[in-house]
């Protein structure tokens, strides 16, 4: 059953609009998951900065061990504008990718203090300028430090976007200039978050658990999946498959 918050329309067998889709995907996943918190346990603004770069190809739970030393050698703008490369390559080693990471880490601390003063920009399109940064650590920063309207394009909300109907892709671009207009602005970051640990928990890119999704009720997919195994008398695909094996 839906909760209380479902619109009226929706309830007396109207449609709703994408917009009302989106405020009700907002207040599902707000009560499931309360805690809209940032995996990453960086929160000073260039810490943090550094942490999504190094997250890239890489788990939140690996970047957090990895952090704690290099902010201990290098803890401010400063010093890590005038850090060794290779000596952050080593620090940061096994996050992946460590040359391209270093090499941005360090060059991006150095036009933060010549260009902006050691601050970090509130506007995404002076963040994407940045070395290594990209429009998802872009959104995210001046969602989490600013406050300000963030679609973070991650590989969870793209899936969750896609599964629930509003896109058909798998681009972050995209995916974010569909979802901007739809998304209310002073919830957008955190539900961002929440998509982020739905994604984890439930709405997986294999083995989702749709019978425990809370979103299940105005997700595309899965009607798609209901109407299927409707018409397949029930059976899952999986159940089908094994039906078809032992038949051989």
């Amino acid at each position: 059953m839906l909760p209380d918050i479902l619109p009226v329309r929706m309830k007396n067998g109207g449609i709703m609009k994408k917009s009302e889709k989106a405020a009700l995907a907002v207040e599902l996943l707000k009560k499931e998951y309360p805690e809209a918190v940032c995996s990453l346990t960086e929160t000073e603004p260039f810490r943090l900065l550094v942490a999504v770069r190094l997250s890239a190809q890489c788990t939140d739970k690996r970047v957090n061990e990895v952090t704690p030393a290099l902010f201990e050698r290098f803890p401010t703008v400063e010093d890590m504008a005038n850090a060794d490369v290779r000596e952050v390559e080593e620090l940061i080693r096994s996050c992946g990718f460590y040359h391209a990471k270093a090499r941005d880490i360090v060059e991006c601390a150095k036009e933060l203090l010549g260009r902006f003063g050691g601050v970090i920009p509130d506007d995404i399109d002076e963040l994407v300028t940045l070395p290594g940064v990209g429009r998802k650590t872009a959104n995210l920063l001046v969602g989490d430090l600013y406050g300000k309207h963030a679609v973070v394009c991650d590989t969870h909300f793209i899936r969750i976007m896609r599964r629930l109907g509003f896109t058909d892709t798998d681009d972050p671009l995209k995916t974010e200039k569909t979802m901007r207009p739809l998304l209310p602005p002073d919830e957008s970051g955190d539900f961002c978050h929440r998509c982020v640990l739905h994604g984890r928990a439930v709405c997986k890119a294999r083995g989702e658990k749709c019978g425990q999704c809370v979103l299940k009720e105005i997700c595309s997919e899965y009607k798609n999946k209901s109407v299927s195994a409707g018409k397949q008398g029930g059976k899952t695909k999986t159940e089908r498959k094994k039906k078809l094996n032992v038949t051989a």
